[in-house]
């Protein structure tokens, strides 16, 4: 069944990629259609695992997924930053802000390459109905770099809906935030990926919401 619901997952990021790209103006936040692109990438690889077969080509494509999501995952801590500035929150515009944004990206790509792709090994898994390559490493808990995205997503959330009265950003957070914490069993592995799914739904809609041109008192 998962592999369905993978498929379902592309096909929705595919949708929200096509809308973004229909009503997105270009401003920075166009940063998280790099994001929905390594979504697809690596919810179309689970969909397909089956009809790749095991072997080396999927192991190889396995290892992208690992890549991508270590390089643009980070990018929603710079989204995070530039969504507060295209809603022109005076607190954005501070310099230290700026820093310790830039530096939090740094720091979850830093983080990722050494827990995650640093000495890197995938063996073959399957998992109700998915064929995939998965790291050798049990994992234990939340990695630290999704931590510390939830953290910058959550600053921006609560900003743009206390300031802007905006509150989708901060539920899809939640969110978020909830189904990476609380372990839960239903038979999936694709809960998760749901829980992704609405989470970019929410910041597309708010990329797209403050890239037009209305203009915003700073404060």
């Amino acid at each position: 069944m998962d592999p369905y619901i993978f498929g379902l997952f592309t096909i929705a990021y595919i949708a929200i990629f096509v809308w973004g790209m229909a009503k997105h103006k270009k401003t920075a936040s166009a940063i998280l259609f790099l994001v929905i692109a390594a979504l697809i990438y690596d919810n179309t690889i689970l969909a397909l695992g089956h009809v790749i077969g095991e072997g080396e080509l999927l192991e190889n494509l396995s290892y992208g997924r690992f890549w991508l999501h270590a390089i643009f995952t980070p990018t929603l801590i710079l989204f995070s930053l530039f969504i507060m500035k295209e809603a022109n929150l005076h607190f954005a515009y501070k310099e230290w802000v700026s820093f310790t944004f830039g530096a939090l990206w740094v720091v979850a790509m830093i983080v990722e390459y050494f827990a995650e792709l640093s000495g890197l090994e995938l063996a073959p898994e399957e998992s109700y109905g998915v064929l995939s390559y998965s790291t050798t490493e049990a994992a234990s808990g939340p990695p630290l770099m999704i931590l510390i995205v939830l953290v910058a997503l959550l600053i921006a959330a609560i900003m743009l809906a206390r300031k802007r009265k905006w509150w989708w950003m901060l539920v899809g957070t939640i969110v978020m935030t909830i189904g990476s914490a609380v372990p839960i069993d239903i038979g999936s592995d694709a809960i998760t990926n749901a829980f992704e799914l609405v989470l970019i739904a929410t910041l597309m809609w708010t990329a797209i919401h403050y890239s037009n041109d209305r203009p915003y008192r700073r404060f």
